[in-house]
C-alpha cells in the first residue's frame, strides 16, 4: 500500500523524501581537460611562442630608433652652434675685435697704450700675473731668440 500511495504522499507539503543510495544515479563527470582544450592550449602555446621573437625585435627597434633620433637632433644642434661660429668668424669687425684682444694689434693711425702697474724701486708688492718674472727661467725658443739678439747686436 505504501508503493501505491507513494505519490500521494510526495505531494504533501512538509515531508521529505529520501531516496536510497542504490536508487540514485551518480553524476557523471566528463574529463577535466577535453582533447579539444588541450589542442587550443598547445595552438596558443605556439603562437604566443612564435610571436614573441618578432615582437621583442619590434620594441628593440623602437628603442633604437628614439636613442637616433634624439642623437640626429642633438646633431643637428650641434651643426647649428659650428655654422653660427663660422658666420661669426667670417664677419670682418669679429675679426679686427679678437685681433685687438689676442694679437695686441693696432690699426694704422691709432695708438696703443699699455697701463702696467710694475711698482716703484722701494714697492713690495707682487708684479702683476701679465708682467714675466725675471727670475723665471725662459722657456726654451725665447731663450733661443734672446741669445741670437744678444749674438747679433
Amino acid at each position: 500500500m505504501r508503493a501505491g500511495s507513494r505519490g500521494a504522499a510526495d505531494s504533501r507539503p512538509g515531508r521529505r523524501t529520501t531516496r536510497s543510495p542504490a536508487r540514485t544515479a551518480p553524476v557523471r563527470r566528463g574529463p577535466r581537460f577535453t582533447g579539444r582544450t588541450v589542442l587550443l592550449a598547445a595552438t596558443v602555446l605556439l603562437l604566443a611562442l612564435t610571436l614573441a621573437g618578432p615582437l621583442r625585435q619590434y620594441v628593440a627597434g623602437r628603442e633604437q630608433l628614439a636613442e637616433l633620433a634624439a642623437e640626429q637632433s642633438a646633431l643637428s644642434q650641434r651643426a647649428a652652434d659650428l655654422q653660427a661660429q663660422l658666420d661669426q668668424r667670417a664677419d670682418p669687425a669679429y675679426i679686427e675685435q679678437q685681433a685687438r684682444e689676442r694679437l695686441t694689434l693696432v690699426p694704422p693711425g691709432s695708438r696703443l697704450v699699455i697701463v702696467g702697474d710694475a711698482g716703484g724701486p722701494g714697492d713690495t708688492a707682487e708684479a702683476p700675473a701679465g708682467v714675466p718674472d725675471s727670475a723665471a727661467p725662459l722657456p726654451w725658443y725665447e731663450a733661443l731668440l734672446d741669445s741670437v739678439a744678444r749674438a747679433d747686436g
